[in-house]
């Protein structure tokens, strides 16, 4: 808001909070992560995306793990690090879109790094949990986030002076280059990608063994070529329209398309005519969830390296195919289609011989998601932000990765590095298989929405491979109930387990249905009697949905921020 204020655009904003993320939510992202953007621009009138999810290296092949003995890509340490791709999607965000210069907007950041920022009870409880890592293992980490080599308090001020320093050198460094804003910004990338951040990665990672998920050290396999070599894409969404809004997501490399299949399928079940919240509503989503999932795990990827049949998983006559599966009772199987004739494939998940040891830490560092659930059956957090603004652009963004338990502080540095890597499979010839060079699928979903081509809606919310349940029922409750942007992050919440997660170990939960016990009791009942596995949770504790949104008819934005886990806000002028 405070960038804003200042004069800035959506994309300003975007960008200074999309770093202060960075500095004041080390549980959940990080400089060394990844950010997946979705942005409208008035200006063009056109969606796009910015693709901020860094490729695996070069030196990553599947015979290296195969010969760790390893059969999946670890969820800790260097081995599974990606190049980081959020500080480029930032930068390329800011200098094609934004207006401010790189110094205005790094100060936020800066300033919280440097002077301090109240910690949140999520960072606190996971810092507590890997302490004894911290000071047994990952020492930079123990330097950066132990406070006299204990854990911090809730709410006690916590301060990151190196990643400070690292700010202030890339603008210093930027701003040698160049008066010129654009400018600055690409010195400040070279500074980054090409310059001393990449170089510290480098010494860091090749002289560095470091303990790890498989109760082993390994150094990584990430080089400096391979952060010089990268540059954030922007890309073409992929879209479909329902009722009057045409809805945006970003393509295959993430899982943002199942968002768009499950729509496809909810608007073929005619879903408006059901009552919202009841058992065959909660059904039909959860039965859709499943099959969109499905193909997810069959047939997404990087589709530069694996042919993705997007066109074809979002045709009506494929759509119309799989609605002929949700039936009356709960599916327990796992279902992809076969768009085209094509015959699927999915890995079956080989979890490696887990550390002996019971102790938190260790529970903590084997399992490969932001954090572990303490209170919910969400997934571990992520981070999401939404902005819109008066001249109707919309960004919407979603940066996770590097987290404070994904691996050690890099010395020097002030971040750790992200564990993507993780995400992709060691079998070959799947469309998520490891290829040196390629980009893993990840998670992050960001959403953009207009209606009737005019700009209406930006959304996105934490919680891993949840994302796409979470604010499908958000979406849904603003377009078809018609509620107020803040009573759709407010409704009940539920989601399904059924298919494998992202993150190592791959767990999953056939038949699973997590519902909020704000649902009603005879609703609980009655998807029971259906064959759900049901599982209730504490009301208010599923995602953390965050909207924003233009209202083209009386020209007004407007803001919503779910209240669960109180740590989202909604703020407006």
């Amino acid at each position: 808001m405070a960038a804003l204020e200042q004069g800035g655009n959506a994309f300003d904003a975007a960008v200074a909070a999309g770093f202060v993320l960075a500095v004041v939510e080390p549980h959940s992202n990080g400089l060394g992560g990844d950010v997946s953007i979705l942005l409208y621009a008035a200006s063009s009138e056109k969606v796009k995306v910015i693709c901020g999810q860094g490729p695996i290296p070069r030196a990553a092949t599947p015979d290296h793990f195969r010969e760790l003995g390893l059969r999946q890509i670890p969820g800790s340490g260097l081995l599974p690090a990606c190049v980081p791709g959020a500080f480029g999607a930032w930068l390329r965000l800011l200098a094609e879109h934004g207006t401010m210069r790189l110094s205005a907007v790094l100060d936020f950041a800066i300033g919280y790094a440097s002077r301090g920022f109240p910690i949140l009870s999520k960072t606190a409880q996971t810092i507590e949990a890997l302490a004894p890592l911290f000071r047994q293992e990952w020492a930079e980490s123990g330097r950066t986030y132990l406070q006299a080599g204990s854990p911090p308090v809730s709410g006690s001020r916590m301060c990151n002076g190196t990643l400070a320093d690292t700010l202030r050198r890339l603008l210093r460094e930027g701003e040698r280059c160049s008066t010129d804003r654009e400018t600055q910004i690409e010195g400040t990338h070279s500074a980054f990608y090409d310059g001393f951040v990449a170089e510290t990665i480098d010494k860091f990672v090749h002289d560095t063994e470091v303990f790890d998920a498989t109760g082993g050290r390994h150094r990584g396999l990430i080089e400096a070529n391979d952060l010089a070599n990268w540059r954030p894409a922007v890309e073409d969404p992929v879209s479909l329209r329902y009722g009057q809004c045409e809805v945006f997501k970003a393509g295959p490399w993430s899982q943002g398309p199942v968002f768009l299949q499950q729509l496809a399928l909810l608007d073929a079940a005619n879903l408006q005519t059901m009552e919202a919240g009841s058992a065959g509503y909660i059904h039909t989503l959860t039965e859709a969830a499943k099959l969109a999932l499905a193909d997810r795990e069959a047939w997404y990827g990087d589709p530069r390296y694996s042919d993705v049949p997007l066109e074809e998983l979002l045709d009506p006559s494929y759509t119309a195919e799989r609605l002929a599966l949700i039936g009356p009772c709960a599916s327990l199987d796992m279902q992809p289609g076969r768009p085209a004739g094509r015959q699927s494939w999915i890995p079956a998940a080989e979890p490696d011989e887990v550390i002996s040891g019971k102790e938190r830490w260790v529970v903590q560092l084997q399992d490969g998601s932001p954090i572990a659930s303490l209170a919910t059956a969400g997934s571990g957090d992520t981070c999401t932000v939404a902005v819109a603004d008066h001249h109707g652009n919309l960004v919407a963004a979603v940066p996770s990765g590097g987290w404070l338990k994904s691996s050690p502080v890099v010395p020097g540095l002030g971040f750790p590095l992200g564990t993507r890597g993780q995400t992709m499979w060691l079998a070959d010839g799947h469309p998520n298989s490891l290829v040196p060079g390629k980009r893993p699928r990840t998670t992050l979903s960001p959403t953009v929405v207009l209606r009737d081509g005019e700009p209406y809606l930006a959304f996105g919310t934490p919680g891993g491979d949840q994302q796409d349940q979470w604010t499908l029922q958000a979406f849904l409750a603003a377009h078809d109930q018609k509620l107020d942007l803040q009573a759709a992050t407010e409704t009940t919440a539920f989601h399904t387990n059924h298919v494998p997660a992202s993150f190592t170990p791959r767990t999953s939960s056939p038949g699973s249905l997590i519902v909020e016990d704000s649902c009603s009791p005879t609703v609980l009942t009655d998807l029971r009697y259906m064959g759900h596995q049901v599982q209730v949770v504490h009301a208010g504790s599923l995602g953390k949905v965050c909207i924003a949104g233009v209202d083209s008819a009386t020209g007004f934005v407007h803001a919503a921020a779910g209240p669960r886990g109180r740590q989202a806000y909604a703020a407006g002028r």
